[in-house]
Parts: C-alpha cells; sequence; structure tokens
C-alpha cells in the first residue's frame, strides 16, 4: 500500500518563480533609488559615521561582526537550499529518504557557532581596549557634569587665559531644562572627560563619537576622543533619569584649536569662570570642597 500525496500544479510553480522575481525586481529598484547619503550608511550597516579617531576602530568591529553574520547566513541558507533540491520528491508517489540524525554535522553545528563567539569575544575586547585606553595623555581634561535635568562643561583654562581670568582654573557652559548646552572641542587633539553626577544615574553620548558612558553618583568614570573633522553633533542622555529625560540634551562643536582658545577667553569675558570645577547641584552652581548652606564654616 503506498502513500497517495497531492499533487502539485503547474499554476502553483509559475506563481512561486512570478513572486520570486517580483521580489528581486522590487529590490533592485530600491537600491538603486538610493542617495549617496543612503548608500553611505548601508556601507556603515547603519552606523553612524564615526567623527573621532577611536570611533574608527568601533566601526570596523561593527562592519565585521555584520560581514560574518551575513556569510553565515548565506552558508546556512545555501545549505538548506541544497538539501531541498538534493533532496527534493521526485514523483507523486515517492517519499524522500527521511535521515533521523548526522553525527558529522551536529558536530559542527555545535563546533562552529562556539567558535564564532569565541572570535567575536576576542575581537570585541580588542577594540574596547583601543576605545576606552587611557594610556595617551589628553590634551585636555573636560569635568562633564549630569544633573536632573541638563549638562554642565568644566573647561580647564590654559596658562595664558588663566592669567586674563584672574587665576581662576576654569570657564564653564552650563544648560537648563529651557535652555540645550554646548561642548565645544578643539579638532585633531585629544580630550578626556571626567563624567560625575550630583543626583541620579545619567548617560553622557554622542552618536558620532560611537561611545556612550554611565555618568554616576560618587564614581568617576572617564573616556577620551580625538575629533579628526570640524563640525556640529547632537548629544543627549542615555539613562532614563527622572521626569524631564528627554530634556537632557546638548550639542557638540568641534572647532579648530585657534577657535577653541577664541571660545574660552569669550566665556572668561562674559565671567563663566570658578576656581574649581562645578559638580552639579541646584543650577549647576556648587563649586569643588565649598560647604551647602546651613552646614558650619
Amino acid at each position: 500500500m503506498s502513500l497517495q500525496l497531492p499533487r502539485r500544479t503547474a499554476r502553483l510553480t509559475r506563481a512561486s518563480r512570478t513572486l520570486a522575481l517580483t521580489v528581486t525586481l522590487a529590490g533592485l529598484m530600491l537600491m538603486a533609488g538610493c542617495s549617496s547619503e543612503t548608500s553611505a550608511e548601508w556601507k556603515r550597516f547603519a552606523m553612524p559615521d564615526p567623527v573621532t579617531k577611536q570611533g574608527e576602530s568601533t566601526l570596523a568591529l561593527w562592519r565585521g561582526a555584520w560581514i560574518a553574520a551575513l556569510i553565515t547566513g548565506v552558508v546556512v541558507w545555501g545549505l538548506i537550499a541544497w538539501v531541498v533540491v538534493r533532496y527534493r520528491r521526485r514523483h507523486d508517489d515517492e517519499v524522500p529518504v527521511q535521515t533521523r540524525y548526522n553525527l558529522p554535522l551536529e558536530i559542527f553545528y555545535t563546533i562552529a557557532p562556539v567558535m564564532m563567539v569565541i572570535v567575536f569575544f576576542a575581537h570585541t575586547v580588542r577594540v574596547q581596549n583601543i576605545v576606552l585606553d587611557d594610556s595617551v595623555q589628553p590634551d585636555q581634561t573636560i569635568q562633564v557634569v549630569g544633573q536632573q535635568w541638563s549638562w554642565t562643561f568644566n573647561y580647564p583654562l590654559p596658562d595664558d587665559i588663566k592669567a586674563e581670568a584672574g587665576g581662576q582654573g576654569f570657564a564653564y557652559e552650563s544648560g537648563t531644562a529651557s535652555y540645550i548646552p554646548t561642548l565645544v572641542l578643539p579638532n585633531d587633539e585629544t580630550t578626556r572627560f571626567q563624567l560625575t553626577s550630583p543626583d541620579v544615574i545619567h548617560d553622557f553620548g554622542v552618536p558620532g563619537f560611537l561611545i556612550k558612558m554611565d555618568v554616576i553618583p560618587g564614581r568617576k568614570n572617564s573616556f577620551q576622543v580625538t575629533p579628526q573633522r570640524t563640525g556640529e553633533f547632537a548629544g543627549k542622555c542615555y539613562e532614563l533619569c527622572g521626569v524631564y529625560h528627554s530634556r537632557m540634551l546638548f550639542n557638540v562643536k568641534v572647532v579648530s584649536p585657534a577657535e577653541y582658545d577664541a571660545y574660552l577667553r569669550d566665556r572668561v569675558k562674559q565671567g563663566y569662570v570658578s576656581d574649581q570645577p562645578l559638580l552639579g547641584g541646584s543650577d549647576a552652581t556648587t563649586q569643588a570642597g565649598l560647604k551647602s548652606e546651613g552646614e558650619a564654616q
């Protein structure tokens, strides 16, 4: 007694071919309509264009992971297609051989993913060490304060500008819930960010830097970047920190070293200077070492 299976119709085969052809043509039309900007995003696999030297390493890791994933997908899809074609039913009254297991294939499917995870892990650690490397002496260290609900940037003053500020050591830019502050950085110089918070956990991040880091009360986190081109970029808090978290925005402006010095002098001229960095509190006006109101002096 043989097993009778339903017949395949020519109409179903033609419909499948038509659907495959339609999907292929639609994909080609979409690719042809991409702008140069969209094409660049495809090349970066939707990762933002890196602004900093450290971001280049992150982008390389991202691309490598996607390429490895696509190669793995092509191999798996190819094997599936080969099995479908190779072991397809050739006659209406035929049932293909049903294989219960294949020991070599099962060993391969166990070992290969483990090796891939080890390789991914090794490359991730390598890039992390590059991005978080602080052995290079920075050209300046900016104290970044995340507070509910804005940012304060404390710039150390060079000796010549410090003299113009009456010996005070820092210029600052402080935002409020209604004012978005701007972080100014010199191009082709290494800047270290010291991150502090007086209240809750925030997260300091700029998409163009391809890095973000938590700002934790009672702990000083830090990382450094080396911008490679001038321009304006957007930054924000990536940690849900309270009711007005959505207002914790800031702008980043990368300028030439000469323009950076001019910016510091302008801060000094306008009176935005302090002996020590402003570490947060009410309107970001609490200086390091100063006691709060009501405490013994």
